[in-house]
Protein backbone atom coordinates (compact mmCIF):
# COMPACT_ATOMS: atom_id res chain seq x y z
CA UNK A 1 0.00 0.00 0.00
CA UNK A 2 1.07 3.56 -0.74
CA UNK A 3 0.03 6.69 1.16
CA UNK A 4 0.01 9.85 -0.98
CA UNK A 5 -0.11 13.43 0.30
CA UNK A 6 -1.06 16.52 -1.70
CA UNK A 7 -0.39 19.70 0.27
CA UNK A 8 -2.33 22.46 -1.46
CA UNK A 9 -2.94 26.14 -0.89
CA UNK A 10 -6.00 25.69 1.30
CA UNK A 11 -5.93 22.13 2.65
CA UNK A 12 -4.10 18.81 2.69
CA UNK A 13 -5.49 15.89 0.70
CA UNK A 14 -4.37 12.32 1.28
CA UNK A 15 -5.21 8.91 -0.12
CA UNK A 16 -4.31 5.27 0.35
CA UNK A 17 -3.71 3.16 -2.77
CA UNK A 18 -3.44 -0.58 -3.12
CA UNK A 19 -1.72 -0.91 -6.50
CA UNK A 20 -4.10 1.12 -8.76
CA UNK A 21 -7.11 1.09 -6.45
CA UNK A 22 -7.90 4.15 -4.35
CA UNK A 23 -8.88 2.68 -0.99
CA UNK A 24 -9.74 5.85 0.92
CA UNK A 25 -9.30 9.60 0.60
CA UNK A 26 -9.09 11.96 3.58
CA UNK A 27 -8.72 15.76 3.68
CA UNK A 28 -7.07 17.63 6.55
CA UNK A 29 -6.85 21.22 7.70
CA UNK A 30 -3.39 22.63 8.42
CA UNK A 31 -3.92 22.62 12.18
CA UNK A 32 -2.29 19.53 13.76
CA UNK A 33 -1.66 18.18 10.26
CA UNK A 34 1.35 16.03 11.18
CA UNK A 35 -0.43 14.33 14.07
CA UNK A 36 -3.56 13.71 12.00
CA UNK A 37 -1.65 12.30 9.03
CA UNK A 38 0.38 9.95 11.21
CA UNK A 39 -2.79 8.74 12.92
CA UNK A 40 -4.35 8.02 9.53
CA UNK A 41 -1.30 6.18 8.21
CA UNK A 42 -1.03 4.07 11.36
CA UNK A 43 -4.58 2.85 10.82
CA UNK A 44 -3.28 0.87 7.81
CA UNK A 45 -0.79 -1.85 8.68
CA UNK A 46 0.38 -2.44 5.10
CA UNK A 47 1.62 1.06 4.19
CA UNK A 48 5.08 0.66 2.66
CA UNK A 49 5.77 4.08 1.20
CA UNK A 50 4.67 7.70 1.41
CA UNK A 51 4.88 10.09 -1.56
CA UNK A 52 4.41 13.83 -1.06
CA UNK A 53 3.77 16.81 -3.32
CA UNK A 54 3.56 20.27 -1.80
CA UNK A 55 2.91 23.76 -3.15
CA UNK A 56 3.21 25.16 0.38
CA UNK A 57 6.43 26.14 2.16
CA UNK A 58 7.32 22.66 3.34
CA UNK A 59 10.44 20.63 2.66
CA UNK A 60 11.55 17.09 3.39
CA UNK A 61 12.53 17.99 6.96
CA UNK A 62 8.87 18.60 7.76
CA UNK A 63 8.21 14.92 7.06
CA UNK A 64 10.85 13.34 9.26
CA UNK A 65 8.01 12.04 11.42
CA UNK A 66 7.36 9.57 8.58
CA UNK A 67 10.94 8.31 8.43
CA UNK A 68 9.92 4.74 9.24
CA UNK A 69 8.37 4.56 5.75
CA UNK A 70 10.02 4.83 2.37
CA UNK A 71 9.51 8.56 1.72
CA UNK A 72 9.45 10.19 -1.72
CA UNK A 73 9.19 13.98 -1.68
CA UNK A 74 8.58 15.46 -5.14
CA UNK A 75 11.09 18.21 -5.93
CA UNK A 76 12.50 19.92 -9.00
CA UNK A 77 15.07 17.12 -9.18
CA UNK A 78 12.58 14.24 -9.17
CA UNK A 79 12.74 12.17 -12.33
CA UNK A 80 9.42 12.42 -14.16
CA UNK A 81 8.29 10.86 -17.45
CA UNK A 82 8.15 13.96 -19.65
CA UNK A 83 10.49 16.43 -21.34
CA UNK A 84 10.12 19.80 -19.62
CA UNK A 85 10.26 22.57 -22.23
CA UNK A 86 9.17 25.29 -19.80
CA UNK A 87 11.51 28.27 -20.16
CA UNK A 88 11.86 28.51 -16.37
CA UNK A 89 11.56 24.83 -15.34
CA UNK A 90 12.41 25.41 -11.67
CA UNK A 91 9.51 27.85 -11.28
CA UNK A 92 6.96 25.34 -12.54
CA UNK A 93 4.69 24.36 -9.65
CA UNK A 94 5.12 20.90 -8.20
CA UNK A 95 1.39 20.27 -8.56
CA UNK A 96 1.56 21.04 -12.29
CA UNK A 97 4.52 18.71 -12.70
CA UNK A 98 2.70 15.90 -10.92
CA UNK A 99 -0.41 16.35 -13.06
CA UNK A 100 1.65 16.36 -16.25
CA UNK A 101 3.43 13.18 -15.16
CA UNK A 102 0.14 11.50 -14.30
CA UNK A 103 -1.34 12.38 -17.67
CA UNK A 104 1.68 10.91 -19.46
CA UNK A 105 1.61 7.70 -17.43
CA UNK A 106 -2.14 7.16 -17.68
CA UNK A 107 -2.87 8.39 -21.23
CA UNK A 108 -0.13 7.37 -23.63
CA UNK A 109 0.56 8.40 -27.24
CA UNK A 110 -1.93 11.25 -27.24
CA UNK A 111 -1.92 15.01 -26.68
CA UNK A 112 -3.14 15.97 -23.19
CA UNK A 113 -4.62 19.14 -21.74
CA UNK A 114 -4.88 19.07 -17.94
CA UNK A 115 -7.11 21.67 -16.26
CA UNK A 116 -6.81 21.95 -12.49
CA UNK A 117 -9.68 24.01 -11.05
CA UNK A 118 -8.73 24.84 -7.48
CA UNK A 119 -7.52 27.98 -5.74
CA UNK A 120 -6.09 28.88 -9.15
CA UNK A 121 -7.08 27.39 -12.48
CA UNK A 122 -4.06 25.95 -14.27
CA UNK A 123 -3.88 24.71 -17.84
CA UNK A 124 -1.03 22.37 -18.77
CA UNK A 125 -0.30 20.84 -22.17
CA UNK A 126 1.77 17.72 -22.83
CA UNK A 127 1.99 16.48 -26.42
CA UNK A 128 1.92 12.89 -27.68
CA UNK A 129 5.73 12.80 -27.61
CA UNK A 130 5.64 13.53 -23.85
CA UNK A 131 6.96 17.07 -24.24
CA UNK A 132 5.58 19.53 -21.68
CA UNK A 133 5.09 23.00 -23.20
CA UNK A 134 3.45 24.95 -20.35
CA UNK A 135 -0.02 26.46 -20.29
CA UNK A 136 -1.75 29.18 -18.31
CA UNK A 137 -2.70 30.26 -14.78
CA UNK A 138 -5.82 32.22 -13.87
CA UNK A 139 -7.84 32.92 -10.69
CA UNK A 140 -10.09 30.16 -9.40
CA UNK A 141 -13.74 30.58 -8.43
CA UNK A 142 -13.14 31.63 -4.83
CA UNK A 143 -10.45 34.14 -5.76
CA UNK A 144 -12.82 35.71 -8.29
CA UNK A 145 -15.62 36.06 -5.74
CA UNK A 146 -13.23 37.35 -3.08
CA UNK A 147 -11.55 39.90 -5.34
CA UNK A 148 -14.91 41.44 -6.27
CA UNK A 149 -15.63 41.88 -2.56
CA UNK A 150 -12.15 42.99 -1.51
CA UNK A 151 -11.55 45.54 -4.26
CA UNK A 152 -14.95 47.22 -4.27
CA UNK A 153 -16.82 49.21 -1.65
CA UNK A 154 -20.21 47.49 -1.69
CA UNK A 155 -20.14 44.16 -3.49
CA UNK A 156 -20.87 41.26 -1.10
CA UNK A 157 -18.74 38.15 -0.67
CA UNK A 158 -20.70 35.22 -2.08
CA UNK A 159 -20.27 31.46 -2.24
CA UNK A 160 -20.17 29.77 -5.62
CA UNK A 161 -23.66 29.20 -6.97
CA UNK A 162 -24.93 28.50 -10.47
CA UNK A 163 -27.05 31.49 -11.54
CA UNK A 164 -30.60 30.91 -12.71
CA UNK A 165 -29.93 32.93 -15.88
CA UNK A 166 -26.89 34.30 -17.66
CA UNK A 167 -28.40 37.80 -17.37
CA UNK A 168 -28.22 38.74 -13.69
CA UNK A 169 -31.33 40.63 -12.55
CA UNK A 170 -29.89 41.63 -9.16
CA UNK A 171 -26.42 42.34 -7.77
CA UNK A 172 -25.92 38.85 -6.35
CA UNK A 173 -27.16 37.20 -9.55
CA UNK A 174 -24.93 39.49 -11.61
CA UNK A 175 -21.90 38.46 -9.57
CA UNK A 176 -22.74 34.78 -9.95
CA UNK A 177 -23.28 35.23 -13.70
CA UNK A 178 -20.00 37.09 -14.12
CA UNK A 179 -17.89 34.70 -12.05
CA UNK A 180 -19.42 31.37 -13.08
CA UNK A 181 -20.07 32.03 -16.77
CA UNK A 182 -16.82 33.95 -17.02
CA UNK A 183 -14.84 30.91 -15.86
CA UNK A 184 -16.90 28.45 -17.90
CA UNK A 185 -16.38 30.49 -21.08
CA UNK A 186 -12.68 30.79 -20.24
CA UNK A 187 -12.28 27.03 -19.91
CA UNK A 188 -14.31 26.28 -23.03
CA UNK A 189 -12.36 28.97 -24.88
CA UNK A 190 -9.00 27.43 -23.96
CA UNK A 191 -10.24 23.99 -24.98
CA UNK A 192 -11.53 25.27 -28.33
CA UNK A 193 -8.21 27.03 -28.96
CA UNK A 194 -6.19 23.87 -28.31
CA UNK A 195 -8.61 21.78 -30.32
CA UNK A 196 -8.21 24.09 -33.33
CA UNK A 197 -4.45 23.51 -33.29
CA UNK A 198 -4.00 19.92 -32.09
CA UNK A 199 -5.78 16.76 -33.14
CA UNK A 200 -6.13 13.59 -31.13
CA UNK A 201 -6.01 14.97 -27.61
CA UNK A 202 -7.82 14.45 -24.34
CA UNK A 203 -8.91 16.91 -21.68
CA UNK A 204 -8.59 16.10 -17.99
CA UNK A 205 -10.44 18.30 -15.49
CA UNK A 206 -9.43 17.99 -11.85
CA UNK A 207 -9.25 20.04 -8.65
CA UNK A 208 -11.69 21.01 -5.93
CA UNK A 209 -14.25 22.60 -8.27
CA UNK A 210 -14.33 19.68 -10.70
CA UNK A 211 -17.83 18.45 -9.91
CA UNK A 212 -19.32 21.96 -9.92
CA UNK A 213 -17.82 22.89 -13.30
CA UNK A 214 -17.87 19.62 -15.24
CA UNK A 215 -21.63 19.41 -15.72
CA UNK A 216 -21.74 22.98 -17.04
CA UNK A 217 -18.97 22.73 -19.66
CA UNK A 218 -19.89 22.17 -23.29
CA UNK A 219 -16.73 20.24 -24.15
CA UNK A 220 -16.41 16.53 -23.43
CA UNK A 221 -13.78 15.92 -20.77
CA UNK A 222 -12.49 13.36 -18.29
CA UNK A 223 -13.55 14.80 -14.94
CA UNK A 224 -11.59 13.35 -12.02
CA UNK A 225 -11.26 15.32 -8.79
CA UNK A 226 -8.68 12.82 -7.50
CA UNK A 227 -6.37 12.93 -10.50
CA UNK A 228 -3.46 14.56 -8.64
CA UNK A 229 -3.63 11.92 -5.92
CA UNK A 230 -3.78 9.20 -8.56
CA UNK A 231 -0.84 10.82 -10.35
CA UNK A 232 1.28 10.61 -7.20
CA UNK A 233 0.55 6.90 -7.01
CA UNK A 234 1.44 6.50 -10.70
CA UNK A 235 4.73 8.34 -10.15
CA UNK A 236 5.57 5.98 -7.30
CA UNK A 237 4.91 2.95 -9.50
CA UNK A 238 6.92 4.51 -12.33
CA UNK A 239 9.93 5.05 -10.09
CA UNK A 240 9.67 1.58 -8.59
CA UNK A 241 9.71 -0.09 -12.01
CA UNK A 242 12.07 2.28 -13.83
Amino acid sequence: MVFVIDIGNTKIKTAVFEVDKLVVRTDFEYENWQKNILKKIDSFSKIEAVIVASVAKFDENDFLFLSKFKLIFITNNTKLPFHNLYTTPNTLGIDRKVLAAGAVLKYQNINRLIIDAGTCVTYDFVDSNNSYFGGAISPGLRIRYKSLHDYTAKLPLLEAQMPEHFIGNATSESIHAGVIYGLLHEIDGFIDHYRAIYENFIIILTGGDTEFLAKQLKNIIFANENFLLESLNLIYQYQEHD
